[in-house]
């Protein structure tokens, strides 16, 4: 075994930063610099080089917070390449599995059971994760209807018994596999799926997503049927609706004040506050301003207000704008991050900085180069009473062009020259994943970076960040992971050498 500091392990540390900082912001969809095909080529390339060469620690990045994409293809992988696996391996994959699939979207994990399907991947193992997860389900019935192609793919693939007898489960199989055998369901989501082919009253008891469809067979106004639909409807699809509703009624009213924000997860509202126009942001400055500091109080939990001073410089050049595919996306986190990191300082003590020198941040929009550097300098400066920022967080996508490379410069200087003690601690967080880099794309060397994807996140993406700074070893690295995989499958602590090693 290789000591904790050998050559192989700073690499191998080096390498599981690089794999979770793109499995965290890659999705392998077009960002701002790059196509999709380069996304996915290159996400392809590290998930293949981690599984083979760090298959623990390919399987422990499921207890981090990585994005649904990737957490979906890392089960993909550990399933298809389960031969290459050891049994303890295998025990300890099987339940960081389930506890993910536990986690994400239904039409991700039905979608992710048809992929499985197609690959011809059917072993025990599989079929047993496969069986447990639809067994967890709260309501079999509820996705019969929602996600019929899904489940009826996914009962196919593990054969799963649906015998002749009592509900639940003989009815979803006979309306899977037998429609229209039944003169009527005992089930009532079933039974108003069945009902809602003839009669309208039946449409507004099935999820909104599904009723749409009957809605437009049956002709019914648009109106009438968002009335009616609205009791089984989710806050986002409320939102939605309304949002389209406001444009062709009234154009400049505004929009949503059906819908409590303030319960909305801060990234998502954030995205929602960008896609207002800027009258609509000013007009309803109160109420937004609320809701994001109100989520953002949410998010910060026990953190909160315990971070002392905190000065952050915040990208809104016109990169942030992200692509067609991830519209504002990277704006969108830089604004929710703003609003998160004032709820973690200490009262009083939060300064955010804008590349462009917007001093409003209910209304940035992206535009103009990345004078990174610049708002650098500003914000290693002393706050009031001539203290120095216990903190300064950097949100961008490290494209520093006005000039290119001072922002790098001026953080080598300020860690070398005027605080080798390390008084203010620097991290950069990144939400573009770099594809040709195959990473993050980092300010400097000796500033700790760390993509994100949802601003929620920032709090736990620090503690990650601070193993890219080169203060700890890989050892502490793996005692880390070793704790995030056995809080996520609640095991409590490991003990030994750990799972990841």
């Amino acid at each position: 075994m290789n000591t904790p500091e050998s050559p192989a392990d700073l690499v191998a540390a080096e390498d599981v930063l690089l794999f979770v900082n793109a499995a965290i912001t890659a999705t392998g969809q077009r960002e701002f610099r790059s196509g999709a095909a380069d996304q996915q080529l290159s996400l392809d390339f590290l998930h293949t080089y981690v599984r083979v060469n760090y298959r623990r620690v390919y399987a422990a990045s499921l207890a981090l917070d990585i994005n649904h994409h990737n957490a979906a293809l890392v089960v993909r992988r550990l399933l298809e390449t389960a031969g290459e696996a050891s049994a303890e391996e295998r025990r300890t994959e099987g339940r960081l599995i389930a506890a993910r699939l536990a986690l994400l979207p239904p039409p991700r994990v039905y979608r992710l059971f048809g992929e499985l399907r197609r690959a011809g991947v059917n072993n025990r193992r599989t079929r047993a994760i496969m069986r447990d997860w639809l067994a967890a389900r709260p309501d079999l019935g509820h996705d019969a209807v929602k996600y019929r192609a899904g489940l009826k793919t996914a009962a196919r693939h593990i054969h799963l018994p649906c015998p002749e007898g009592p509900p639940p489960l003989a009815e979803v199989g006979a309306f899977l596999f037998r429609p229209g055998r039944l003169p009527r369901y005992e089930h009532g989501l079933l039974d108003a799926w069945r009902r809602a082919h003839y009669e309208q009253g039946a449409v507004a008891e099935l999820p909104f997503t599904v009723a749409e469809g009957f809605a437009a067979r049956h002709g019914m106004k648009r109106e009438v049927f968002l009335k009616r639909a609205a009791p089984r409807m989710t806050r986002l699809e409320r939102l939605r609706t309304q949002e389209q509703q406001a444009a062709v009624r009234r154009p400049n009213a505004p929009a949503g004040a059906q819908v409590d924000l303030t319960v909305m997860p801060l990234t998502r509202l954030a995205l929602y506050v960008l896609s207002l126009g800027f009258e609509q942001r000013a007009e309803r400055r109160a109420e937004l301003t609320g809701a994001l500091r109100a989520a953002a109080r949410r998010a910060a939990g026990g953190h909160a207000g315990s971070w002392g001073r905190v000065h952050t410089v915040l990208d809104d050049s016109f990169s942030s704008s992200g692509s067609g595919q991830k519209r504002r996306r990277p704006l969108a986190v830089a604004l929710a991050c703003h609003y998160l990191l004032e709820a973690l300082a200490a009262p009083g003590a939060y300064r955010g900085l804008w590349t462009s020198g917007a001093g409003d941040a209910l209304l940035v929009r992206p535009w103009g180069p990345t004078p990174l550097g610049m708002r650098v300098l500003d914000a290693l400066e002393p706050g009031p009473g001539g203290a120095a920022p216990d903190r300064l967080v950097i949100v961008s996508d490290g494209w520093d062009n006005a000039p290119a490379g001072l922002a790098g410069e001026v953080l080598r200087v300020w860690r070398h020259r005027l605080d080798p003690e390390r008084r203010t601690a620097v991290v950069h967080v990144n939400p573009v994943y770099d594809a040709e880099g195959f990473d993050v794309r980092r300010l400097a060397a000796g500033v700790a970076t760390a993509g994100i994807r949802d601003a929620e996140d920032l709090p736990a993406l620090v503690e990650i960040a601070r193993f890219a700074e080169g203060r700890t070893g890989p050892a502490e690295l793996y005692a880390y992971l070793d704790r995030r995989v056995a809080r996520f499958t609640g095991e409590g602590e490991t003990e030994g050498e750990g799972v990841v090693r």
